[in-house]
């Protein structure tokens, strides 16, 4: 059994909460970049110019990609091998040092805490970021991986759900994930990254769609089905014309990226999870 400190573990949540606020993936900065020189519309292309300067400004000068520094959602996959060494009283388990290193993160990196305690009534800001949404898997190995996606609430509001009856086919379900991206429009700040999420049940697709987020753009899904199915969404997400920031071109989506998993025999559920442009998430593995 391997031991990793609890203070390992929260010391690299602050980093990478941080890191994902100030510095755009290299795969999204490349999209932006190829979408900016291929853009056939000059005022979006100006906008895809200006999205990948100040993803440059940020990095350099160490100041949030966007004001809105997003929910910390914290994906965690711990090998069967490892063991959490306790740092204390409060400081003992896997989701208390997640936790820790979020508030030290968005404190640390002077990012804005976006948090309420209550979720209808008094709306009181936690004032620290805290609770992150945390999702744990159990793995083999003796490796504790940590990814941390600070999403923002504009895009985040746009995403949808939907049960399906099992009878549905391909297309209809494309035809709900495009319209799902044209009713978000310029309110989830265009250009998109478009998570799906099939099958599973109500809350796992949602699961899905957001875990897709994390893969590498330009990564298609194992299973050609579903890998076509990914290129022509995005090409009929693009025919829209939103365009970036709502103001038409040619690049409403830099990718589309589906997630899948066995489902009951009398259900289809959907789910889309629409991530804007500042798309920051970054991962570690101890």
């Amino acid at each position: 059994m391997r031991k990793i400190e609890f203070d390992e573990i929260s010391k690299t949540v602050q980093s990478l909460c941080v890191a994902a606020c100030h510095e755009l993936p290299a795969d999204v900065l490349e999209a932006l970049e190829l979408a900016a020189r291929r853009e056939s519309n000059p005022r979006a292309a100006r906008i895809l110019a200006q999205l990948v300067e100040n993803a440059h400004i940020a990095s350099q000068e160490r100041i949030p990609l966007c004001q809105d520094t997003g929910l910390a959602v914290v994906f965690v996959e711990q090998g069967t091998e490892v063991e959490i060494a306790p740092a204390g009283p409060g400081r003992q388990t896997l989701v208390e040092a997640v936790h820790e290193g979020v508030r030290a993160g968005y404190e640390a990196g002077y990012l804005r805490k976006s948090v309420v305690a209550d979720p209808l009534n008094t709306r009181t800001n936690t004032g620290t970021n805290t609770p992150a949404v945390i999702h744990l898997s159990v793995v083999p190995g003796d490796k504790l991986k940590l990814s941390v996606m600070a999403k923002g609430g504009g895009c985040e509001n746009k995403s949808q759900f939907r049960m399906f009856r099992p009878t549905a086919d391909r297309e209809q379900i494309a035809d709900w994930v495009v319209e799902v991206v044209r009713r978000a429009g310029a309110d989830a700040c265009p250009p998109f990254v478009v998570g799906v999420g099939i099958g599973g049940n109500f809350e796992l697709s949602c699961l899905l769609g957001k875990r897709s987020l994390l893969r590498k753009l330009g990564d298609r899904h194992p299973d050609a089905f579903y890998a076509q199915m990914e290129r022509d969404l995005r090409e009929r997400i693009n025919a829209l014309g939103i365009g970036p920031q709502g103001l038409g071109g040619d690049t409403t989506a830099l990718d589309v990226l589906i997630e899948t998993s066995p489902c009951h025999i009398a259900s289809l559920p959907v789910a889309v999870n629409i991530e804007c442009h500042s798309h920051r998430h970054k991962t570690a593995v101890l």
